[in-house]
């Protein structure tokens, strides 16, 4: 993810503008090593999302570790609101996949089912822990893109391990929203892994510090 330094993830609905060439850098390094990049269906709308341009190099690196040559594209959605005549459904190196509900509209899952591989997890709202056992067939590693919503809902169910942000050297205002967003507040205890720093941008890496704890109450590192 990225944020300004005041907290905002998005400029005008569209996370470009905080960003630059490190944390583009950054962003693909971090698609070149999984196996799936989740995201909800609004962020692939507003971001614009096509099929993964793995540089070829990396496609090598791929390769070798025994990974397919570019990773797969998840997008939740619970309507089903896609456009099928994106580059992203209608001519992948890969086929996507969508996730949604058990009971979502059966002929927009027809629609779907044509252009990418369902996989359907829950009813009323997408269960994101029975999708991601699902998703465990294609990936031992998932990269989560948010938006906000997505993210909090993985942190509620304990399905984040580390998160990797970017923070902006710029002061956004407006109402964006944090990374992520949650009707119940929760706190999922992060130990900071790495810091690189270029031209005052931060990028940080955070783990999920151990769930168990010492007698003392302190969580052990």
């Amino acid at each position: 993810m990225v944020a300004s330094a005041d907290g905002a993830t998005a400029v005008d609905g569209v996370s470009g503008p905080l960003g630059g060439p490190g944390d583009r850098a950054v962003f693909t390094a971090l698609r070149s090593v999984a196996d799936v990049i989740l995201a909800a269906a609004g962020t692939v709308r507003a971001e614009g999302y096509g099929p993964p341009r793995t540089p070829e190099a990396r496609q090598v690196e791929r390769l070798e570790r025994g990974q397919a040559r570019w990773p797969r594209i998840a997008v939740v959605s619970g309507s089903l609101d896609l456009d099928l005549t994106s580059s992203l459904f209608a001519d992948p190196p890969v086929a996507p996949i969508v996730i949604t509900t058990a009971d979502a509209d059966p002929a927009r899952l027809a629609a779907v089912a044509e252009r990418a591989e369902v996989i359907t997890a829950g009813t009323g709202r997408v269960d994101l822990s029975e999708a991601i056992h699902a998703l465990g067939a294609h990936a031992d590693t998932l990269l989560c893109e948010g938006g906000p919503s997505l993210n909090g809902q993985l942190t509620a169910d304990g399905l984040i391990d580390e998160l990797c942000l970017t923070v902006a050297p710029v002061l956004a205002n407006g109402g964006s929203a944090r990374i992520m967003h949650h009707p119940q507040p929760s706190v999922t205890p992060l130990r900071l892994a790495h810091v690189w720093e270029q031209e005052g941008n931060l990028f940080l890496r955070y783990v999920r510090a151990a769930d168990h704890q010492n007698d003392t109450g302190t969580t052990r590192r």
